[in-house]
């Protein structure tokens, strides 16, 4: 099977490793606009070789699309529009804008719509990495507005990668990844930028920075050409849950202004709460 990957990076980087390793792609072709991360991809032996789209889009069996949410808006449309009887699928973190946009189209129903929960911090073709979706979760959204061949054969694609499936509605979906992914990039900005602006000793941020500090502030190294447009895509969830999430931190605040320990107790012992969820 042939497998087109567009956009060679962190997710579509360790993608392409992961279908080689498997077996599943006997050979991947990447589609990737930055000439950089074309001559690398091809220097690590991620992508077999690289063409422009609409070769790729022709010689391929499945297409994977992994760029930022705001390039799937003009590439699904496009890569529908030349697809016969492939294979479409994404990566993207919101879900809801896109199925909006394709609802209508002829050729719907070869587009699989996914988000296969895993990331880092670091963005480009070195940051792929081996085994990156063993045991971790991937969302199918609105599977029966998919043609079935076409969702057998992604289920069968991530299964091999080593994911169990969860199946949602766009609308859910777009909701509980503001939730439990979005809001932690935003909290994990706006630490970061409170640290720098309050303190203006780096060497005394490197030096006495933690392990708690280390990994809450890990996310404010992603990249911006990524997070923006989902917080863009996803406005309205994300205004929600960080609407509740000032509020929270008011509440915190208000412990402190007025030295309410019991309540400041009250409030960690509720949060601990999330063991039962998360060990």
């Amino acid at each position: 099977m042939v497998i087109t990957v567009v956009g060679v990076g962190l997710i579509g980087g360790s993608m392409a490793i992961a279908l080689k390793e498997k077996g599943i792609a006997s050979k991947v072709i990447g589609v990737e606009s930055n000439p950089a991360h074309q001559q690398k991809a091809l220097e690590l032996g991620l992508v077999d070789e690289i063409l422009p789209l609409e070769q790729a889009v022709v010689a391929s069996d499945v297409i994977i699309l992994t760029t930022p949410v705001n390039a799937l808006q003009q590439l699904v449309p496009l890569v529908l529009d030349q697809v016969q009887n492939q294979v479409v699928m994404d990566a993207g973190s919101t879900k809801s804008g896109i199925l909006e946009l394709i609802k209508t189209h002829p050729n719907r129903g070869r587009f699989v719509a996914t988000h296969p929960m895993w990331g880092t911090e670091y963005s480009g073709p070195e940051a792929a990495v081996q085994g990156a979706f063993v045991s971790k979760a991937t969302v199918i959204c609105n599977k029966e507005e998919s043609d079935e061949d076409a969702v057998i054969l992604v289920e069968k694609i991530y299964k091999e990668l080593g994911m169990h499936l969860v199946y949602m509605n766009a609308v859910d979906h777009d909701v509980h990844v503001a939730y439990v992914s979005h809001i932690s990039h935003i909290t994990s900005f706006a630490l970061a930028n409170t640290v720098l602006e309050k303190e203006k000793e780096e060497e005394a941020i490197f030096e006495l920075a933690s392990g708690g500090f280390e990994s809450t502030v890990r996310l404010a190294k992603s990249n911006p050409a990524m997070w923006v447009p989902i917080f863009k895509e996803n406005r309205d969830n994300v205004l929600d849950v960080l609407n509740e999430h000032i509020s929270q931190l008011r509440k915190f605040k208000a412990c402190l202004e007025k030295e309410n320990y019991t309540y400041l107790t009250d409030l960690i012992e509720q949060a601990n709460k999330i063991r039962r969820i998360i060990k």
